[in-house]
């Protein structure tokens, strides 16, 4: 049975994946500093650790992925349109717009499929960190497990 410290621990290693937004690599920094304090003075805190940095380390992986797929249609997209502003001085200026590549298409698809993936990850975190106030144990979805 895990005490109240130990819930309150757990659910800060969760809710310390938010300090990216301030701290760069935050999401990594503040819930292995927290679990490795902590681990061994309880085993749920060693478990909600191992789960919050997994989904961290998930997270990143999946973010490199995405990412390294979608370059290759934004270079694609980049080289064909060069002439996309003709500027000839101010008197002759005109932007060419004409019918927006596939291209455009599959890059606007991939980066509103991150974009819903940030937001599910915000969810999950607040709901695990709502699982270990509770004193629940809980598992993020679709984790890698690098640390057993």
């Amino acid at each position: 049975m895990a005490t109240d410290h130990h819930k309150n621990i757990a659910t800060f290693i969760h809710l310390s994946t938010f300090s990216r937004f301030i701290i760069p690599f935050g999401n990594f920094i503040g819930p292995i500093v927290l679990w490795v304090a902590n681990k061994e003075k309880s085993e749920f805190v060693d478990k909600h650790g191992k789960q919050a940095i997994n989904f961290q380390i998930s997270i990143l992986l999946y973010a490199l992925i995405i990412g390294t797929i979608s370059i290759p249609f934004f270079i694609f997209k980049v080289f064909n349109g060069i002439d996309f502003i003709d500027f000839n001085g101010f008197y002759d200026f005109h932007i060419n717009i004409g019918r927006p590549s596939p291209l455009l298409y599959i890059t606007g698809g991939i980066g509103i499929l991150a974009f819903l993936g940030f937001l599910i990850e915000l969810g999950l975190i607040i709901k695990a960190s709502l699982s270990a106030r509770d004193g629940k144990e809980y598992r993020y979805p679709l984790t890698i497990n690098f640390l057993k």
